[in-house]
């Protein structure tokens, strides 16, 4: 085994569909660990890996363990396992709020950690995730982990104190992205259109847009003056959005977010 998770739910499936579809470990060198028979059984069944109901059974297999459960189980979890670490073992978490300095301190000795923040947008191959690492961990050994997460989205190695914001930003601001689409969407309802061919326009008109501030380089204010055409349409929906205080409340809450956070 090279490869475990503890804890298999939908962020832990995601990191693996993308690991096992671009080839970069075989199903059968990756073991996942779970208290719900029914979360194992669905990774098992979907992909191919080891199951078992026994963190330690992970933590003697692989040599790189995810802990991927939430974060509120992480104390909890750790405690149960940190005798067990052994040296040149890599820990890679994903829990929002859970510095290097907290694991360090919860493992009590030198743990190799990878921290990192995906976001569910991975489950289809177009996740972002931030890293970063404690002093513990060789550039090589980074490289290893960023070429694992890098399957199933890009990447960017960051300092650590802009973890929080990275939650804000791109951890939980896909659930900002669906809710400007389900209200586009609601509106090109109340103006006729059958809500199926609402939600396919809505959504293509977002995964467009962002693809055009990736690949054009352009700043997102150029792109959307290319639009706003004199006394048009768009005009008038960008006047009736700042009006509305668009701007300040996805400002408000992603400050928000990132405050929740910081205190986790």
């Amino acid at each position: 085994m090279k490869l475990g998770f503890i804890g298999t739910g939908n962020m832990a499936g995601a990191i693996m569909g993308g690991i096992i579809r671009q080839g970069l470990i075989k199903a059968d060198e990756i073991i996942g660990a779970d208290v719900s028979e029914a979360g194992r059984e669905r990774v098992k069944e979907a992909y191919g890996i080891h199951v078992t109901a026994d963190n330690k059974e992970v933590i003697e297999s692989a040599d790189k363990v995810v802990l991927s459960v939430k974060p509120q189980y992480y104390a909890s979890v750790i405690a149960e396992l940190k005798d067990l670490v052994k040296e040149g073992q890599i820990i890679i978490t994903i829990a929002p709020g859970k510095t290097l300095k907290w694991l360090e301190e919860q493992f009590g000795k030198q743990v190799k950690i990878v921290r990192t923040m995906p976001n569910t947008p991975a489950m289809v191959g177009e996740g972002m995730t931030a890293v970063c690492a404690n002093e513990y961990v060789t550039k090589d050994e980074l490289d290893e982990v960023l070429q694992i997460l890098g399957t199933f989205g890009k990447t960017e190695v960051i300092s650590e104190h802009l973890m929080d914001v990275v939650v804000s930003t791109s951890g939980s601001s896909p659930a900002y992205i669906y809710m400007m689409i389900e209200a586009m969407a609601d509106a090109a309802v109340a103006d006729g259109m059958a809500r199926p061919q609402a939600y396919k326009f809505a959504a293509q008109a977002v995964l467009g847009s962002a693809k055009m501030v990736l690949e054009t380089g352009r700043h997102p204010g150029e792109l959307k003056d290319m639009v706003c055409s004199p006394g048009g349409t768009t005009i008038e929906a960008v006047r009736v959005l700042e009006a509305k205080g668009f701007r300040s409340a996805v400002i408000e809450a992603m400050k928000a977010c990132a405050e929740v956070s910081r205190n986790m």
